[in-house]
């Protein structure tokens, strides 16, 4: 599962399928404290959702859907219409629901479907990449991208059986103490087949703490019904990290102002004391 980076050519497969890719931005962030939509506070000068379009954009998908909720005109207006369709989610009832509120915009698209979510500015084309190629070298049903943290915080667990596969997706809220000791988490970024993951998304049940449609549970449904599934490792966690607080923005500006300085400097450029400064993303 671990094979290399290839570029975009590639992305044709050999299940000679199409992709398209739907793009999580619902949520209000409340952890946020702003009225300003989660997606839309800046990294680098940039709006959040705007990079992970970017690098959405870069994979050449055969159709992008961004499923917008809170403030949902003012996402619009930010991040444009070029390519994109743009979905709503009425009621913030979960991931599950907010990928079935895609349903009409994706059609009768048969192929992948990349998830992704918004606040998720890092994560990288050559990731992606290796991550569809992987789905389909597995000619997996579902495929879900992990990563390994010290400490995974609030984030859902993988549950692997005996057989090394991946047995069920736990949210943190629901976990039992030995689950919530698993250190290998589900980033939210996932593979589906198309034709499995609407009828799948039709058979969820709100069964949770939070009364709400999870989408890890179509993954649960995936393994009860035999089907094939693959988990990825994402070879670096800081790039699959997600923005829910003031601190992890602020962690996230961080790490990407390290970035931008170090793809500067490898290109020649001289920075004195490079943590005095501060590089946009159109820099």
């Amino acid at each position: 599962m671990q094979s290399g980076e290839s570029g975009a050519d590639t992305m044709a497969t050999s299940r000679d399928r199409r992709l398209g890719i739907i793009v999580l931005a619902a949520g209000k962030g409340r952890r946020m404290h702003s009225d300003l939509p989660k997606v839309l506070h800046e990294v680098a000068g940039r709006p959040l959702l705007s990079r992970v379009i970017q690098t959405a954009r870069s994979l050449r998908p055969d159709r992008v859907v961004v499923v917008v909720g809170h403030r949902a005109d003012l996402v619009q207006r930010t991040c444009g219409t070029d390519g994109i369709a743009y979905a709503r989610q009425r009621e913030q009832r979960g991931t599950g629901d907010a990928v079935r509120a895609a349903r009409r915009h994706v059609g009768d698209f048969q192929g992948t479907l990349l998830i992704l979510s918004g606040d998720v500015p890092l994560l990288g084309r050559p990731t992606l990449e290796r991550f569809v190629t992987a789905h389909d070298e597995a000619r997996a049903t579902l495929s879900v991208l992990t990563a390994t943290l010290d400490d995974p915080a609030e984030y859902g667990r993988i549950i692997r059986g005996a057989d090394g596969r991946i047995a069920r997706i736990v949210e943190a809220g629901d976990a039992t103490e030995r689950e919530l000791a698993v250190r290998e988490i589900n980033t939210g970024i996932y593979c589906a087949e198309a034709d499995f993951l609407f009828p799948a998304l039709d058979d969820l049940r709100p069964a949770n703490s939070q009364g709400e449609f999870y989408l890890t549970d179509v993954a649960a449904a995936a393994v009860r019904d035999g089907l094939p599934t693959c988990a990825v490792a994402a070879s670096d966690a800081q790039e699959v990290c997600g923005v829910n607080s003031r601190q992890e923005l602020a962690r996230m500006e961080t790490a990407r102002q390290e970035q931008l300085r170090r793809k500067w400097m490898e290109a020649g450029v001289t920075f004195e004391d490079p943590a005095t400064v501060y590089l946009s993303e159109e820099a």
